[in-house]
């Protein structure tokens, strides 16, 4: 059985690398004239990686880049005009993308309380929409981006780029297979160690930036710089902390490795601060355990004060089954352990992390009007993890959820934490 295995592992590596190569000759050679109209929506952090992949497609043209931040326009304007030879439009509000009928597609990659108030209004716009993990910044607009895609027929892609990666596809095979039997429990990780800044009093809005459209939807207050650029993720208002920044990958593949396609019905976590330095909201531990209605467990761990991680990895899975166990990074690697000796069995260390592979999901769905790998439904179901995590964790007791109503059982305060108030004119149209 072994021996087979990695026979079957070899020949579907070989079969991924040669479909790679192909899809790579198609993409370099695809007509200029036949284009998909992008604008990049946050180009600063992640939005500059994104800016550099879609510059790799001859069948995209960057419409636009939009950023609150001069800065981060300007130097993405000089780096397309370099690369391509054209400037593309420069905006500091999204609205005006959405009123601009040559524009195909947004990129969106900005702090996570901008997701949806950007998502849904293009969506509307008749737009497609590639969003930066988290989707939503609460749960409530997870099944707003649902509702919107349907409604509007348009195309989303979630940011959990290893979805894409060749090393799932191959360890995806092998689960369906049955390699490790059936799967009862997965696991997430998440553990590095973070930094954070002293606190800091409020200071002046730096040159070229709108920090009142920064702001957006969060509630009106002075600009203080551990709140802005490379900062923000940590508290509320604008981030989701660790369990929503790095954490949701490692969740979302927890849940690709379980194969439950619904949100869980009990939910406990427990956190603290190990480390009392620097200045956030959020626990820098926590362990979160969540049940479903087939008897399944997934569980996660953080550790944002920890050098080191599990097994080698700071981020990762552990997918345990009747036959044996598989662990996951999407660091590009996976290893199988089968029988009570934890016998090795199939594995790929080194592999792609799926993040130009995501993006041209996205593009050739533009296309098609397929449905991407990580469509919006996909993303609900993993960020509802996030945030049922969290409240679980604020809450500090046992959680009920209803997957069907995607409410709490006779727990209202647990019920106002599902959405949040947002500072007009930014809130989230409820119903779309």
């Amino acid at each position: 059985m072994k021996n087979v295995l990695r026979r079957t592992f070899l020949k579907d590596s070989l079969a991924g690398a040669a479909a790679l190569i192909v899809a790579a000759a198609r993409q370099t050679h695809a007509s200029p004239n036949d284009q998909i109209n992008v604008a990049s929506v946050g180009v600063g952090g992640m939005g500059t990686g994104h800016v550099g992949r879609l510059l790799t497609r001859a069948d995209v043209r960057i419409a636009a880049v939009c950023d609150i931040d001069q800065a981060h326009r300007e130097r993405t304007e000089q780096q397309v005009r370099r690369e391509k030879g054209y400037a593309p439009k420069s905006v500091e509000d999204f609205r005006e993308l959405l009123d601009d009928k040559s524009v195909d597609a947004l990129v969106i990659a900005t702090p996570h309380h901008w997701h949806c108030p950007i998502a849904i209004p293009a969506m509307q716009a008749g737009k497609d929409v590639y969003v930066e993990k988290p989707a939503s910044h609460v749960f409530r607009e997870g099944r707003l981006l649902v509702d919107a895609a349907r409604k509007y027929n348009r195309i989303v892609q979630h940011g959990t780029q290893m979805r894409s990666s060749e090393v799932t596809k191959q360890a995806d095979k092998l689960l369906k297979e049955g390699v490790i039997g059936d799967v009862k429990m997965s696991k997430a990780w998440n553990c590095q160690r973070h930094t954070h800044r002293q606190p800091v009093a409020d200071g002046p809005v730096p040159a070229g930036v709108n920090y009142d459209m920064w702001l957006g939807p969060a509630k009106e207050r002075g600009f203080n710089n551990n709140r802005f650029h490379r900062g923000w993720a940590w508290y509320r208002e604008y981030g989701n902390g660790d369990i929503g920044n790095d954490g949701i990958h490692d969740l979302d593949l927890a849940r690709w490795g379980l194969g439950v396609e619904t949100h869980p019905n009990r939910i406990t976590a427990h956190g603290s601060r190990i480390d009392l330095v620097g200045e956030r909201e959020y626990p820098d531990n926590m362990m979160v355990s969540y049940h479903y209605d087939e008897g399944k467990v997934l569980t996660y761990e953080d550790r944002g004060w920890s050098p080191y991680g599990n097994y080698g990895f700071d981020s990762g899975n552990a997918f345990y089954g009747t036959e044996g166990y598989m662990i996951f990074s999407r660091r590009g690697y996976f290893q199988v352990y089968l029988g009570r000796k934890d016998e090795p069995g199939p594995g790929l260390r080194g592999g792609p992390r799926g993040h130009p592979e995501h993006m041209y999901d996205f593009l050739d769905c533009v296309r098609t009007r397929k449905q991407p790998v990580a469509n919006a439904e996909v993303a609900h179901l993993s960020c509802g993890l996030t945030h049922l995590g969290e409240i679980a964790y604020r809450a500090g007791r046992v959680l009920h959820f209803d997957p069907e109503k995607e409410k709490f059982i006779n727990d209202s305060e647990a019920d106002k934490m599902l959405t949040k108030e947002y500072r007009e004119p930014w809130s989230v149209p409820d119903p779309v």
